[in-house]
């Protein structure tokens, strides 16, 4: 330090309060929000400090500083993060008749409320799935009667709600014999689940949609630039998120605990609006394949966020299929979602 300007001994500051900020996001996946609320928020911007951990890295490396252990060893702990939030490459293996494909999208009631200016929207999601033509189709944000999708003869949809009837929904191109719903105490949101019959093999599939985190300021802010929000507004934000972190646990609490009364292999999809670098991924996606880490490629985008590559929504395979493509589709801006695909095997 003695040996740092001024300058270097201020940076080097900054250097070690994002050190410990970035330790501190690599513990609380592993913590309850429940515990710490509002430090919860540090997972939605690991990959942002792991960006400017690199920075720091570069930095003193080019001035061949000793300084530059502490963001290396920061970057060296943090490799098993880089897969969750960036893929170099995709995996794409050779079809076989033994594949069927799964597609998750959270399609905002079709744009009922015409959030996007056209009233085109239902009719350019159907041509889209229409198009991709999913096995098992999982849509979150449901709305009774928008699109007609008669590619799938077996189907379970549940709406919920009062002024506005909203739901999540399951069509599959195979039978379904078991069917139910999963109810969150207080909330608007829920999961359904469905027993999907392929060939010998019955597949669980839930289709979930957890509390938002509300990362969008809300309708009468929309035209606020993000930089212009006031100290007061940025608090009630914090308080807002930190208290849907801590009803996102007991919701995958809920989950996990329905989870163990099946013995049938599971897929599991859905809108988490959380990071894969929370508790609430790491809880829900327990010992199952993330599609997108096995076979996605870039960020997996699927939140259409101004200011962030946010994945949020997830498709979870059992260990005992082969995830061999996994597809975002960020160019299909339809909703403030994007639709994901991955297409599966079991193993033999």
């Amino acid at each position: 330090m003695k040996n740092l300007s001024w300058f270097n001994k201020a940076m080097f500051f900054f250097n070690i309060v994002l050190t410990v900020l970035t330790f501190l996001a690599y513990i609380l996946p592993f913590l309850a929000p429940k515990l710490f609320p509002i430090l919860s928020v540090l997972t939605l911007i690991l990959p942002f400090m792991l960006i400017l951990n690199l920075l720091f890295f570069i930095y003193w490396g080019i001035q061949m500083k000793r300084q530059i252990l502490l963001s290396s060893l920061v970057l060296l702990m943090g490799i098993t993060f880089i897969n969750k939030f960036y893929k170099f490459s995709s995996t794409d293996l050779p079809p076989s008749d033994n594949d069927f494909t799964v597609m998750s999208y959270n399609v905002r009631l079709f744009n009922l409320y015409k959030w996007i200016e056209r009233d085109d929207v239902p009719e350019l999601i159907a041509n889209f799935i229409n198009d991709k033509n999913p096995d098992i189709l999982c849509i979150q944000e449901y709305s009774e009667g928008k699109i007609d999708l008669r590619a799938y003869k077996h189907k379970y949809v549940l709406m919920k709600g009062d002024k506005t009837l909203t739901g999540q929904a399951i069509f599959s191109k195979f039978p379904i014999v078991g069917r139910g719903d999963i109810v969150f105490p207080n909330s608007n949101n829920n999961a359904v689940y469905a027993d999907i019959k392929r060939g010998k093999d019955t597949i669980r599939v839930y289709n979930m949609h957890l509390q938002s985190i509300k990362i969008t300021p809300d309708v009468h802010e929309l035209n606020e630039d993000i930089n212009e929000l006031s100290e007061q507004k940025s608090k009630k934000m914090i308080k807002r998120m930190s208290e849907a972190f801590k009803e996102q646990q007991e919701q995958a609490e809920i989950i996990m605990n329905h989870k163990k009364n099946s013995k049938l292999p599971e897929i599991i999809c859905g809108d988490m609006n959380n990071s894969a670098f929370s508790f609430v991924y790491r809880s829900i996606r327990g010992k199952l394949n993330d599609a997108f880490e096995e076979a996605g490629s870039g960020f997996g985008k699927s939140y259409d966020f101004k200011y962030y590559p946010a994945r949020i929504d997830y498709i979870f395979a059992d260990k005992k299929m082969q995830v061999k493509n996994f597809e975002s589709y960020p160019d299909f801006v339809n909703s403030d979602h994007f639709p994901v695909m991955a297409r599966l095997a079991f193993e033999n």
